[in-house]
C-alpha cells in the first residue's frame, strides 16, 4: 500500500480597503480611470516626498481585526520592504513586519467534520503597487500608477486548512465578515480581494510541515480550488519519485489548468526590511479603540439568529439572504415598509434569485431599490394586479427600478375590477369551449384550469385568477342547474 499524504495551506489574502483616498496620500482610489492620472509625487515615488497615514485605513484594519478575534497592537510600525520592480516607484513597499496592527486571531469555518477554527497569525497593512500592461503588438510594457498607493491590508492565516473545500469556507467568511463591516468590497474579479496561497504537503501522520510553494495569480474561488488540487498533486508526484519540493513562488494559468515556476522563494532577510523613517508609529488609545469597536455593526451570524427569531423565514432562505450584505439590506429595508418578511423573501428568493442566475450576476450588483419591491407587494395584496402581471412588472423593476404603479397605469396592466365586463368573457368562453364545459360537468375537475386559462387570456392576463374562478364555477353550476331542472320537467310530462 502506498504512502497517504496530508495537505497542508496557509493563505496570505489581500484586501483593498474601501477608503475614498490612498493610504499615504490624497489621491482617488477609484476603480478605472485613464491611466496614471490618479497620482501625484507621493504615489510615483518622487524624491522628497513625504507619506500621510489615511486614518480610515487603521479604523478599517482595527475593525477587520476585531472581527476575526485579532489581538490590536496598539503600537505598530511601518517598515520599507525593499525590492526592485518597474510597477514599484519607490523600489520598496511600505508594508508592517516587525510590528503589525493585529495578531493572533481566528475564525471559525463549517466542514463536512464540523466547525473548525482557522488561526489568523497577523493582519498588517501596505500600499499596492502599480499595473504592468504588456502590450505585445508594440513589443513593451506599459506602467499605471493609478493603483500604487492603494491602501491594503494583508491577513495572513496559519497553516490550519487540509483542503480547497476548507480554504473556500475561509474565503467565504472572511469576504463576509469584511463586506458587512464596509471595509471592501472584496471583488475578486477588480483585485480588491486577492488570495496568495502556500501549499505544502507532508505524510499523514507526520508532524513537521513539508516544503511549501506559493501559489499567485487566483482571481476565482474555482481558480484557488483548481490551483490547490493541481498542485498537491504535483508535488506528490515529486515526493513520490524520490524528488525534492522546491521552495518557490508559482504562478497559476487557469487557461492551461498548470503552474509554472516565476521565481525561488524569498524570506524576509531577501527584503531588508527595516522601519520607515518617514512615517511616526501608529499609536491606537484605548477610546480610539473602543470607538471601533462601539461602531462593529450586526455580522452575519448574529443577523442569521435575529431572521430566525424576528421573521419565521425558512432557515434556507435566511441563509440565501444573509449570504450577501446588499440582499440582507433589500431585505430588510423592504420589510420595514411593508411588514411582510415572508413576501419579500418569496421575491428575492424566487424571481430575484432566477433573474440573477439567468444575468450571471451577483446579489453585489443588485440596483433596484427596496422602496419598489415593498410597493410591488402590496399593489398585489391590495389587488390593483395579480400575480402573472406581478412578475412582469418585477423584471422591469430588476432591471430598470421602475416606480411599479406607474409603470402599471403606463402600460395597462391594473386589474379589471368590473365584473360585469368579466362575467361577459367568462360567458363567451363557455360558450366557445362545449367539451371542456361538459367535461366539467362530468366530473373532470382539472378541466376548470383551461377555462381559466382561456378566460385569462382573452382579458389579456389583467384579471384576478380567483375571481376568474369562482364566476366560473359559479356560471358552470348554473348551467348544471338549469340542465337537471330541464332534465327533470321533461322526465315527469
Amino acid at each position: 500500500m502506498g504512502k497517504q499524504y496530508e495537505t497542508v495551506i496557509g493563505l496570505e489574502v489581500h484586501v483593498e480597503l474601501a477608503t475614498k483616498t490612498k493610504i499615504f496620500c490624497g489621491c482617488s482610489t477609484a476603480f478605472g480611470g485613464a491611466p496614471n492620472t490618479h497620482t501625484c509625487p507621493v504615489c510615483t515615488g518622487m524624491p522628497g516626498s513625504l507619506p500621510v497615514l489615511n486614518k480610515q485605513v487603521v479604523e478599517y484594519a482595527m475593525a477587520v481585526g476585531l472581527a476575526t478575534n485579532c489581538q490590536i497592537n496598539q503600537y505598530s510600525r511601518f517598515d520599507r520592504k525593499n525590492y526592485f520592480y518597474p510597477d514599484n516607484p519607490q523600489n520598496y513597499q511600505i508594508s508592517q513586519l516587525y510590528l503589525p496592527i493585529c495578531h493572533d486571531g481566528g475564525i471559525e469555518i463549517e466542514t463536512a467534520q464540523g466547525v473548525k477554527t482557522v488561526g489568523i497569525h497577523e493582519i498588517h497593512m501596505e500600499e499596492d503597487a502599480g499595473k504592468l500592461i504588456h502590450d505585445e503588438l508594440e513589443d513593451c510594457s506599459l506602467v499605471d500608477y493609478n493603483r500604487s498607493g492603494v491602501p491594503l491590508i494583508e491577513i495572513v492565516s496559519k497553516p490550519d486548512m487540509r483542503s480547497a473545500e476548507e480554504v473556500i469556507a475561509y474565503l467565504d467568511k472572511l469576504r463576509l465578515i469584511i463586506q458587512y463591516l464596509g471595509a471592501s468590497d472584496c471583488k475578486l474579479q477588480e483585485g480588491s480581494m486577492r488570495a496568495d496561497v502556500n501549499v505544502s504537503v507532508r505524510e499523514l501522520g507526520a508532524e513537521q510541515l513539508g516544503t511549501r510553494t506559493e501559489m499567485k495569480n487566483l482571481n476565482s474561488f474555482r481558480a484557488i480550488s483548481r490551483a490547490i488540487e493541481n498542485e498537491t498533486n504535483r508535488q506528490i508526484d515529486l515526493l513520490e519519485s524520490g524528488e525534492q519540493v522546491v521552495q518557490e513562488t508559482r504562478r497559476w494559468d487557469d487557461a492551461g489548468e498548470c503552474s509554472y515556476a516565476m521565481r525561488s522563494k524569498e524570506d524576509a532577510q531577501d527584503y531588508r526590511y527595516f522601519p520607515d523613517p518617514d512615517l511616526v508609529p501608529v499609536i491606537i488609545s484605548d477610546e480610539w479603540m473602543e470607538r471601533v469597536r462601539a461602531k462593529q455593526p450586526e455580522l452575519r451570524e448574529q443577523k442569521l439568529a435575529r431572521y430566525l427569531r424576528e421573521f419565521a423565514i425558512p432557515e434556507y432562505d435566511a441563509k440565501i439572504l444573509t449570504g450577501s450584505k446588499h440582499l440582507a439590506d433589500i431585505f430588510e429595508e423592504a420589510t420595514a415598509l411593508c411588514r411582510k418578511p415572508k413576501k419579500v423573501s418569496n421575491w428575492l428568493m424566487g424571481e430575484n434569485l432566477r433573474l440573477l442566475k439567468e444575468e450571471g450576476a451577483e446579489p453585489e450588483e443588485l440596483t433596484f431599490s427596496a422602496e419598489h419591491l415593498s410597493a410591488l407587494i402590496d399593489l398585489v395584496d391590495e389587488g390593483l394586479i395579480n400575480g402573472t402581471v406581478a412578475k412582469t412588472v418585477f423584471e422591469e423593476i430588476f432591471r430598470n427600478d421602475v416606480e411599479p404603479m406607474e409603470y402599471v397605469k403606463l402600460h395597462g396592466l391594473q386589474t379589471v375590477k368590473d365584473e360585469g365586463a368579466l362575467y361577459r368573457v367568462v360567458e363567451e368562453v363557455i360558450a366557445s369551449n362545449p367539451q371542456s364545459v361538459t367535461d366539467y360537468l362530468g366530473g373532470k375537475e382539472k378541466a376548470i384550469g383551461f377555462l381559466v386559462g382561456q378566460t385569462m387570456k382573452a382579458m389579456k392576463g389583467k384579471a384576478d385568477p380567483g375571481s376568474v374562478n369562482r364566476m366560473l364555477k359559479e356560471a358552470l353550476a348554473k348551467r348544471q342547474a338549469g340542465a337537471s331542472k330541464a332534465g327533470g320537467n321533461g322526465s315527469g310530462l
